[in-house]
């Protein structure tokens, strides 16, 4: 074999041995497509029925990819846990209750500690779903349901190192995940609960009206008000600026103190003046069914921190500032909708 051939003819190149691996994996996580069947209907059936929570068990590089299941099923609202299967039999088993249900994975399906786990499992009469690439195994005969994560082959040039493997197993973890967001009608708002901190939270989820200012707290003047009456409102609220409004609360306008500022400079005349001569017209607005996100976009596209909030009709409803996104004491301060 000449140097520059490895594998069977393969090239010794790291990009074109990158490439294929991405193929094998590829692959891999297609071949599981057509075998989603009534198996993994049931564990969804079982996942979201569970009165307690699921319990995620798997050794060495099953683990591993089990941990991430767990991680993924607890942030979109199935409460999950890890159980190692050694740290199971030797005491740790004590934080399972008959409420819960639990997923266990094994490429082999014969990992000899989470079979001696599973029997456990039984005795206490939980449902158990198998993630397995042996459907003939011990596992899967011992599953209420069992979800075939089997691939053709491994991305390991020796067929031996846990990659196509546990890249697809992850995959159908997702894909159970997913199923129970839109099996449980998980939510934004729902998943906002469970990321209230860090600007994730914040541009996806959080809604205008969750922290927007309403009533009598929103700086308002109607049209004609004095300019001066106009400024003891904004002075009043300290939020550094008053909206302007017509017939039926529809919004005309908005008076910043930035431009108070501005006309000062230019020596502008207030005496006698109303607002209406000053302020500015058909301000930027959002609605309260938009995302923070939104709003923060807005803010930033058009240099502002402030927008009134409006009706589909144009009639004001209230404000949000850059600082009740943010929180002004620099962590996000929403109050989160309340359960029904």
């Amino acid at each position: 074999m000449e140097n520059n051939q490895v594998y069977n003819g393969g090239t010794n190149d790291p990009v074109e041995h990158a490439r294929e691996v991405l193929r094998i994996e590829a692959d891999s996580i297609i071949s599981l497509i057509d075998r989603v069947d009534d198996n993994f209907r049931k564990a969804v059936d079982i996942v979201s029925s569970c009165r307690g929570r699921v319990i995620v068990t798997g050794l060495g590089k099953s683990g591993l990819i089990g941990k991430k299941i767990v991680a993924t099923l607890t942030s979109t609202g199935t409460p999950s846990l890890f159980l190692h299967p050694v740290e199971g039999v030797h005491g740790d088993l004590g934080i399972v209750t008959r409420d819960d249900a639990v997923i266990a994975i094994s490429n082999s399906g014969e990992t000899q500690e989470l079979n001696v786990l599973i029997d456990r499992f039984h005795d206490m009469g939980l449902s158990l779903i198998a993630f397995t690439g042996n459907t003939s195994s011990s596992l899967a005969r011992a599953s209420d349901c069992c979800i075939d994560v089997g691939v053709p082959r491994e991305a390991c040039p020796f067929n031996l190192a846990p990659t196509s493997s546990s890249t697809a197993t992850l995959a159908m973890g997702d894909a159970l995940a997913v199923a129970l967001v839109k099996k449980k009608r998980f939510t934004e708002e729902d998943f906002y609960k469970f990321h209230p901190g860090g600007t994730l939270g914040l541009r996806l989820l959080a809604k205008v009206r969750e922290a927007m200012t309403t009533d009598d707290r929103v700086p308002a003047v109607p049209t004609g008000t004095p300019v001066s009456e106009a400024v003891r409102e904004m002075d009043e609220k300290n939020l550094g600026f008053v909206l302007i409004t017509g017939n039926y609360n529809r919004l005309l306008g908005i008076l910043t103190d930035g431009d108070l500022r501005r006309f000062i400079r230019h020596k502008a005349e207030f005496n006698g003046k109303k607002v209406d001569d000053f302020m500015t017209r058909s301000p930027r607005t959002i609605s309260a069914g938009a995302t923070l996100g939104e709003a923060v976009e807005i803010m930033q596209k058009h240099e502002i921190t402030t927008l009134a909030v409006v009706d589909e009709q144009g009639c004001l409803e209230g404000s949000v500032h850059l600082h009740d996104i943010l929180g002004r004491g620099g962590t996000i301060k929403i109050a989160m909708p309340q359960e029904t």
